[in-house]
């Protein structure tokens, strides 16, 4: 199996939940060690015989033919997602996320690759402010992140229905669990509170989104990867509907501190007031995340607490 951007951070916790879960699968970690990916973030699997990592663009159609020789599925988690920066420039956004999904689509397309299931975002749909998407919904992205992203979706779903290549397409909504990179709400918050610095929420704090912890999302993934409907999309959601603000009251509580330490900011250029997602075809076919929300916040929190070795050379 291939997993591009395996050194991320729902990349690195996927790999973790799959070679536990299955320690006869052979994965190749295809990652260009950005910013965000960190080899760190697989410590004590880097010497595993079923393990091999690739240091790679996904953009690079040499490299990736090479990979895609020794493989026969591929999850494609590699992507550029900051939102912030992708409204500061989307260029590199459009380069990755589109070009280089379209150079997997090719290579995976000429080595007759068996699955391809392509990591997508609940916010290539855009803002709803009653209700949820399904996977039948218009897409309508704001930002140059979630654009290139629904450009990435359609560019998948097509090398299904012109040449039949066996994909899937997964779209999440928030992440949040150990590994993730600290320029993220919650690891963010977390370590600014660590700091005894404030936290900084946009506007009112009231925008609306849904959290997973990501092991379930790595739970899902692996059902669709052996269960999915080539062609097929397919929602996953938490059900966890919290405001900016009770995220950051949640963590404040955890943490022992108060309301002094909120600062409200400005508002992020073209915010999305809410995302959120009906879940329940995946649900039909067996689905079901596995971790309560309280639960799995307090050990992310910890998780950050006891390891600020990892977190304070990436915010440096």
């Amino acid at each position: 199996m291939l997993v591009t951007g395996g050194c991320g951070f729902i990349g690195s916790n996927f790999i973790k939940y799959m070679m536990k879960k299955y320690p006869d699968y052979q994965i190749v970690n295809l990652d260009k060690l950005t910013y965000a990916g960190n080899p760190t973030n697989l410590k004590g699997i880097e010497n595993n015989p079923n393990y091999f990592f690739v240091q790679g663009d996904i953009c690079d159609s040499r490299i990736v033919n090479e990979v895609m020789e020794q493989v026969d599925k591929i999850v494609h988690f590699a992507a550029e997602s900051h939102v912030d920066r992708s409204i500061e420039d989307g260029s590199v956004f459009v380069r990755t996320n589109v070009l280089g999904t379209n150079t997997l689509l090719q290579s995976a397309l000429a080595h007759n690759i068996n699955k391809f299931i392509h990591i997508s975002t609940d916010e290539v749909y855009g803002s709803i402010k009653e209700g949820f998407f399904t996977e039948m919904d218009k897409l309508n992205p704001s930002s140059p992140y979630s654009s290139s992203k629904a450009g990435s979706d359609l560019l998948a779903l097509s090398y299904y229905t012109t040449y039949g290549l066996s994909v899937c397409v997964t779209r999440c909504t928030n992440n949040f669990g150990p590994y993730q990179y600290p320029e993220k709400l919650i690891p963010f918050f977390i370590s600014r509170l660590m700091e005894g610095k404030k936290v900084t929420v946009y506007g009112t704090g009231l925008n609306i989104r849904d959290w997973i912890y990501v092991e379930d999302h790595c739970s899902a993934v692996d059902f669709v990867l052996h269960n999915g409907r080539i062609g097929e999309i397919y929602n996953i959601d938490g059900g966890n509907e919290l405001t900016n603000l009770e995220i950051t009251h949640h963590l404040l509580k955890i943490l022992g501190k108060d309301e002094f330490s909120i600062e409200y900011v400005g508002d992020r250029k073209g915010h999305d007031f809410r995302y959120c997602l009906d879940g329940s075809k995946l649900v039909k076919m067996g689905w079901k995340p596995m971790y309560n929300f309280d639960t799995a916040l307090e050990q992310t929190v910890r998780w950050y607490v006891e390891n600020r070795w990892w977190w304070e050379p990436l915010k440096r």
